[in-house]
C-alpha cells in the first residue's frame, strides 16, 4: 500500500492487534484503495454510502483541489488488512485549521470506517495517530447519526471535544405504506389514504435503472429536479456542472454495487418523476428526487408517490429502516416518520480549536434567530452555495 506518511504506531498492549497508522494526501493514490476500502466498507455495520469508496473517490474527482486531502488509514501490522478509514479535507475556517469529512456539505451521515473485529482497538489507534499528525487544530464532523462508528473514537479522545445538536432526520419503518397508515388515526390518516388511491388512479408505471442507464437517467432527475423547484429557493449546487458530474459518476458505481437505487415514474411515455435513494447495511434513505410540475396539474401527493415506492422496494430488499434523511418538513412528518437526532461532534487538537467552536455556536444562533424572525429571508439564505440545506 502506497502512501504519503507512515505514522509509526505506539507498541501494542498485550493481547492486542498490532497496528500502523498511514496519512494519503494525494488524490491519486486514491484508487488503488478501492478494493481494500470496499471489502472494509462491506464489513462495517455502521457503514453509510456517504462513506464508500465511491463517494468520496468521485468527490474528491469533481470538486477537490480547494482543499487539501487528508486520508488516515489504520492497518493491521500482522496482516496488513485495511481497518480503519478517516476520509477528511484539510481547509483554514475562522483563523483554525480543520479537519472535516470528504463531501461533508452533501452528506447527510457524516462518519468513519472501522473494522468491527475491535472497533476500540482501531478507534485508539486512529485517536493517537491523528493526535501526532500536527497541522491541523480541531476535527468536525457536522452531521453523525446515534450508533456510528465515529462514537468509539470520541470515547477514547484524550483531550476536549463537544457535542451538539445537528439535523433530524426522520425515519419509518420499511413496510408497506398501507400499513404504516393503519398507525395513524383521525382526519389526516383518511386524507393520506385518499392521497394515495389518487397515485394509484394515475396509472404510474415504476422501473429501477441499471447502473449503465445512471448517466442518462440522472440527468433527466436532475432536470426534473430543476423544473420542480424554478421560481422557488433551491439549493444552487444542484443546478452546478460538478454536482452533475459527481452525483452521476458516484450513483453509477453504487448502483452497480447495490448500495443506492435510481428510480423513475411514468405515466404512459411520459417521465413524471425521478427519486435516488442510497441503501446502507439496514436503511434506505431518500437523497434526491425530481418531479415534473405537470404533476401538479393532476392533482396528486408526488411525495406520497416517491414515499410509497421507496417503502415497497426498502421492504422487499430486506432493510428495517426509511430514512427521509436531513429535514423535518410537514410534508414528511405527516407520514407518522419520527425524527432520529444527528449530533456534530468536534474534536480539540490545540488550544485554537476553542475559538473554533465559538465561531460555530455564534454562527448556528444567528442562523436559528434568522429564522425565527425573519423565516422567509432564512430560505434564501439556506439554499445558497455557502449554506447548503438539505439535498431532497
Amino acid at each position: 500500500m502506497s502512501t504519503d506518511t507512515h505514522l509509526s504506531p505506539r507498541p501494542a498492549a498485550p493481547g492486542r492487534l498490532g497496528r500502523r497508522a498511514l496519512l494519503i494526501t494525494e488524490g491519486s493514490q486514491l484508487q488503488a484503495l478501492k478494493l481494500e476500502w470496499d471489502a472494509l466498507y462491506l464489513r462495517c455495520p455502521t457503514a453509510t454510502p456517504f462513506q464508500s469508496h465511491s463517494w468520496v473517490s468521485s468527490w474528491w474527482r469533481h470538486y477537490g483541489g480547494r482543499e487539501q486531502l487528508f486520508v488516515l488509514l489504520v492497518t493491521d501490522d500482522s496482516t496488513q488488512d485495511l481497518r480503519g478509514v478517516l476520509a477528511l479535507t484539510r481547509s483554514y475556517r475562522w483563523g483554525c485549521r480543520v479537519l472535516r469529512p470528504v463531501a461533508a456539505h452533501l452528506t447527510d451521515y457524516t462518519d468513519i470506517l472501522l473494522d468491527p473485529l475491535d472497533p476500540g482497538a482501531f478507534a485508539q489507534a486512529a485517536a493517537d495517530a491523528l493526535l501526532r499528525v500536527r497541522g491541523w487544530d480541531a476535527m468536525d464532523f457536522p452531521e453523525v447519526r446515534p450508533g456510528s462508528a465515529l462514537e468509539s473514537v470520541l470515547a477514547c479522545w484524550p483531550r476536549r471535544h463537544w457535542t451538539m445538536d445537528a439535523s433530524a432526520c426522520l425515519s419509518m419503518p420499511a413496510r408497506p405504506l398501507t400499513e404504516q397508515l393503519a398507525c395513524l388515526s383521525g382526519r389526516n390518516a383518511s386524507n393520506l389514504r385518499r392521497a394515495l388511491r389518487k397515485v394509484d388512479g394515475l396509472g404510474v408505471h415504476v422501473t429501477h435503472v441499471d447502473a449503465e442507464q445512471v448517466p442518462a437517467a440522472m440527468g433527466q432527475l436532475l432536470e426534473l429536479h430543476a423544473r420542480q423547484w424554478a421560481g422557488r429557493a433551491i439549493n444552487q449546487e444542484h443546478l452546478r456542472p460538478r454536482f452533475h458530474r459527481h452525483l452521476t459518476q458516484a450513483a453509477t458505481e453504487l448502483v452497480a454495487s447495490g448500495s443506492a437505487a435510481l428510480t423513475q415514474f411514468r405515466v404512459g411515455e411520459r417521465l413524471v418523476a425521478a427519486d435516488f435513494r442510497i441503501i446502507g447495511t439496514d436503511f434506505a434513505g431518500g437523497y434526491l428526487y425530481g418531479a415534473d410540475p405537470w404533476l401538479r396539474t393532476t392533482g396528486i401527493d408526488t411525495f406520497a408517490m416517491i414515499l410509497h415506492h421507496g417503502l415497497l422496494h426498502a421492504s422487499e430488499q430486506g432493510l428495517t429502516t426509511l430514512s427521509l434523511l436531513r429535514g423535518a418538513e410537514p410534508h414528511k412528518i405527516k407520514w407518522g416518520a419520527e425524527p432520529i437526532q444527528n449530533h456534530r461532534m468536534i474534536f480539540a487538537r490545540t488550544a485554537r480549536a476553542g475559538g473554533y467552536v465559538a465561531a460555530v455556536k455564534a454562527r448556528l444562533h444567528a442562523a436559528r434567530t434568522l429564522k425565527q424572525h425573519f423565516p422567509r429571508l432564512a430560505g434564501v439564505r439556506a439554499a445558497s452555495p455557502a449554506s447548503p440545506p438539505s439535498p431532497h
